[in-house]
Parts: C-alpha cells; structure tokens; sequence
C-alpha cells in the first residue's frame, strides 16, 4: 500500500506543477494572440529532384561506373543545351485534396490555389490528386468553386483519382479539364440522400412531449423528436430533387459529354466502366501521369499547412508530458514492487 500511496503523491506533485506551467503559458499565449488572424505556411516541394533521385538510386545499382557516367554527362549537356538556347519547360502545380464528410481540406486547398494562380500562366497546369467519397451538399460546393477559379483563370486543370470521386468528389472531379482514373477506382455517385433518425413513438410511449414550434410553414419539415407529417415528409424529398437538379446541371455545365440521366442515378462505377460512361477521359495513375510530365516539365508539389496557436502546441506538449510523468510514475511503482 505505501508504494500506491507513493505513486499517487508523484503523480499528483508532478501534475499540479505541470498545470501550474500550463495555465501561465496559455494566459501569455492568450495576451500575444490577441487581435492577431491565425496563419499558416505554403510548403513548396520540387517533384523532379524526386522523381530523379528515385532514378537515380536505380541506376546507381543496376549500371556500371562508364554507363553511370556517361548517362549523368548526357543529361548534363542536355540541361546546359538547354539553358543556352532559352528553354522555358512549363510548370506542373500538384496539390492534393483528401476529403472528409466536411470537406475539411477545403480550408488548404483555398490558400493553395490562390498562391498557384498568382504566378500561373495557360502554358502551365495544375494537377489535382483527388481522393473523396463525399460529403456535405454546401461543404463540397464550396471546394468545386475553388477549383472552378482554375477553369476561370484557363489554366489546364487535371484531376486524377486513384482511389474514389463518388458524390461530392465527383463534384469536384467534374471540374477539371481531364480526368485521370486509376482502373479500379470508384467514381460517381450523382445523387442525394439524407436520413435522420425519429424518437416520437418512443417519448410518446414513455409520456414525453416535445414543442416543435415554428414560424414560417416550412421551418422545420422533418424532425428528430417531433411527429413527422407527410406534408413535411414532401417538402423534404422536394427539397432534396431540387439538390440533385441543381448537382445535375453543375456536372452538365463541365462534362457536356455525359448522359446525365443515365450516370445521374446515384449509382458509383469502377474506374473501366466509368470511362465508358465518359466520367473519366483515360485510365491512368496519378504516379504514371505525373512521372511522365516530369520528362518535360517543372513538377512542384504545393501543400498550405495550418499553423497551431501558442495555446494548441502548449495543450500538445502538456498531453505528452502528462503521458511521460505517468510513464515514469509506473516504472517506479513497478521498480518497487519487483524489488
């Protein structure tokens, strides 16, 4: 028992401290934050050093030293050729979007494309790597339209899918100028659906009532805890058709092409059957396309990170540090029983 009681008097010392320091770190983080606008830092990475050196690693390993050599002197004289002459390789802009039911990523997307279209010009391209099942209607609409500024500036835009662009992230697929799909991947999805679950019978069974009151006659249509009506259950899926015209006419306006009566059902397709329903326009990876462009062009990689407040890392670290306090605390406890 004494060595519980030991224990519990470390942990409760080291804790008490560690809180101590917590708060006065978050009060001064508080007081510098105050009236300042949350950041964040654009990471700019060179795709060709990494397409090279993933060559190069090969080479070093499969040639001898006189066909190493003469290889590197090659592509030397190439680049030197080119400098002299004035060769202008046009620049690939690769962003990368990996969505969740709220479109969370939306938040970095924004920031990277307006940094892509403040030096982009039509010569160059942007490749988006898309991965998304889908999500909410006003969520994903706000990411399309930040793609639809790439269209609007006529700057190539090619969105590949390796995995899935079903629902919302066919929204957004729908934008580029091509699109690029892994043979198995899973696209589609053009439709609407809600669901929500409804208690009524249950309160009503166990003699709870529930006030619905609104103003306006279709404030509310469907509820959770209130007895639905069929007029509300119509304006409710009129609601939702209305949705899936107007997702409808959105994927029409960039993909004339489709038969969107046909692809408009909700269902989702394999990347093969896709491209014979003109949801893609080729089957191919992302790694294939982008390893190519890199023969003959500036591939950059471009990713917005967001900056955690004074007050974030402080709980981070403190979390950690609480973690390691009760690490030590066992060890002891353990050191002392074993002994």
């Amino acid at each position: 028992m004494d060595f519980l009681l030991e224990y519990a008097g470390f942990l409760a010392r080291a804790v008490t401290v560690l809180i101590v320091i917590v708060l006065i770190l978050s009060f001064a983080a508080a007081m510098r934050s105050r009236g300042r606008v949350r950041a964040g830092e654009l990471l700019v990475s060179d795709l060709n050093e990494f397409y090279s050196e993933l060559k190069e690693t090969v080479e070093s390993s499969v040639l001898d030293k006189a066909q190493l050599k003469a290889q590197r002197k090659a592509i030397s004289a190439k680049a030197k050729q080119d400098k002299k002459e004035g060769v202008s390789k046009p620049r690939v802009y690769v962003l990368d979007f990996d969505g969740d039911i709220k479109a969370s990523a939306a938040d970095s997307l924004r920031h990277e494309i307006t940094a892509v279209l403040a030096v982009a010009t039509p010569n160059d391209e942007v490749v988006l790597r898309l991965e998304s099942g889908g999500g909410m209607v006003h969520s994903y609409g706000f990411a399309s339209s930040q793609l639809a500024r790439i269209r609007d500036a006529k700057i190539p835009l090619t969105v590949c899918v390796d995995k899935v662009a079903a629902s919302g992230g066919y929204m957004m697929a729908c934008i580029g100028d091509k699109i690029l799909s892994a043979p198995f991947a899973v696209l589609g999805s053009i439709g609407v659906v809600a669901q929500l679950p409804n208690i009524h019978r249950l309160l009503k069974k166990n003699n709870i009532d529930v006030e619905v009151l609104t103003a306006g006659e279709y404030k509310r249509t469907l509820t959770m805890l209130g007895e639905n009506t069929e007029q509300g259950r119509e304006k409710f899926l009129q609601d939702l058709q209305t949705t899936h015209d107007l997702f409808k006419r959105f994927v029409v306006q960039y993909r004339p092409q489709l038969d969107i009566d046909a692809v408009a059902t909700g269902e989702v397709w394999l990347g093969s059957d896709a491209h014979l329903r003109n949801l893609v326009d080729q089957l191919q990876t992302s790694d294939e396309y982008l390893s190519k462009r890199a023969a003959n062009a500036e591939l950059y990689g471009l990713q917005f990170v967001q900056k955690k407040s004074l007050q974030e890392r402080v709980g981070l670290t403190a979390g950690v540090a609480v973690e390691h306090i009760a690490d030590k605390g066992w060890e002891r406890l353990q050191r002392r029983f074993m002994g």
